[in-house]
């Protein structure tokens, strides 16, 4: 019975780039459908932060960088100054998903950004990063600069804004469960029990369910 699961991230949160570990090992050879779902954290014209200023500075030495050595994920805090809208990046995502390589583009891009300190707030990086999942670069620039996923970003973003309430990522739905933050991967496989649990009550009848 297939668990689907929907995640909830942008790309310049260090703490989703940290949740696709413990994600990725929590439902290794299990049968779920992992979806990545776009959310923007400050969506474009607000401003984005630096990474010289005070916050990312103190978060990155006092959270992130400590986190990220023990889980033993390799992260640099990217000097792209002011961060990316990731906007773009986005609906790169969504491209992506038509054609079948979500999972792929969507490490790359965190990988890009948290490992090689590319600007993934840039179309031509985008293009390259989509290249190198297997996609067609050219077809895939044609479709950001057109904004032919634009309104379709859109609705995901006011769905996770006003459905959902989602006001932090990383948000992850197993099932009708819902993970807040950067869980461990024991936390993820607990609820990833519970929703098989909950799905196998969902599809029993009367005395048959125990």
């Amino acid at each position: 019975m297939t668990i689907k699961i929907k995640v909830y991230s942008d790309f310049v949160c260090p703490y989703c780039y940290l949740a696709e570990t413990p994600l990725l090992e929590a439902t290794k050879d299990k049968d779920v459908d992992i979806e990545w779902m776009p959310y923007e954290l400050r969506p474009y014209p607000q401003e984005t932060l630096k990474p010289e200023g005070d916050y990312l500075q103190r978060s990155w030495q006092e959270s992130v960088q400590p986190l990220s050595k023990k889980m033993g994920v390799q992260m640099i805090l990217p000097d792209v100054s002011p961060q990316p809208h990731t906007h773009f990046a986005h609906e790169g995502l969504l491209f992506a998903k038509r054609h079948g390589k979500e999972k792929e583009y969507t490490h790359q891009v965190f990988k890009s950004f948290y490992q090689e300190g590319k600007n993934i707030g840039e179309v031509r990086v985008l293009r390259e990063i989509a290249e190198e999942v297997g996609l067609d670069g050219e077809i895939f620039q044609q479709a950001l600069e057109s904004r032919e996923f634009k309104m379709e970003r859109e609705m995901y973003l006011q769905q996770a804004n006003e459905e959902l309430q989602i006001k932090a990522v990383p948000t992850i739905f197993i099932g009708d469960r819902v993970l807040k933050g950067l869980h461990p991967q024991a936390n993820i496989e607990r609820a990833l029990r519970g929703a098989l649990r909950d799905a196998k009550f969902e599809f029993c009848e009367g005395d048959e369910c125990e």
